[in-house]
């Protein structure tokens, strides 16, 4: 029903997506439904993964015009966003634009490295891997398209 109220919201000019992916922000249920809830107000508007991690599991990198149903932890819809930009970058890369827009924290890039150099190593610890900061990290901006 969320997907059909969504595709109703299209105009004709608009193209219909044929395919759609759906997941969770975050590891536990609070911060996942904490960070539903900033992609709904705006706050959040980018998001990255450890491009190992999507390799171990083999999952496909999502692009640019990916379709993302965003769930809140129990899995029941909250909101669709468009992938409007997806780039590979080392760690050591990231820069204080995407720090901001990753909409947690504090939104600096200090905040961000410590934070997620934390969740990565844990990542990689739990797949064998050693983190570095060349490690392969998926960036994506978004829009949101639906909520």
């Amino acid at each position: 029903m969320f997907w059909r109220r969504y595709l109703d919201t299209l105009g004709a000019v608009e193209r219909v997506p044929k395919f759609y992916q759906t997941w969770h922000f975050g590891d536990t249920k609070k911060l996942s439904n904490e960070l539903v809830e900033s992609v709904r107000t705006g706050q959040k508007t980018a998001t990255s993964a450890l491009v190992w991690e999507l390799e171990a599991k083999g999952e496909k990198l999502p692009s640019v015009e990916d379709i993302v149903v965003v769930t809140n932890w129990n899995g029941d819809p909250s909101c669709i966003i468009g992938i409007t930009e997806a780039e590979v970058r080392p760690f050591a890369e990231i820069d204080e634009r995407f720090a901001f827009d990753y909409g947690e924290g504090d939104r600096t890039l200090k905040w961000w490295s410590r934070a997620m150099w934390d969740y990565y190593s844990e990542v990689c610890r739990k797949a064998g891997l050693e983190p570095s900061t060349n490690m392969p990290i998926l960036c994506q901006r978004f829009r949101l398209l639906h909520k």
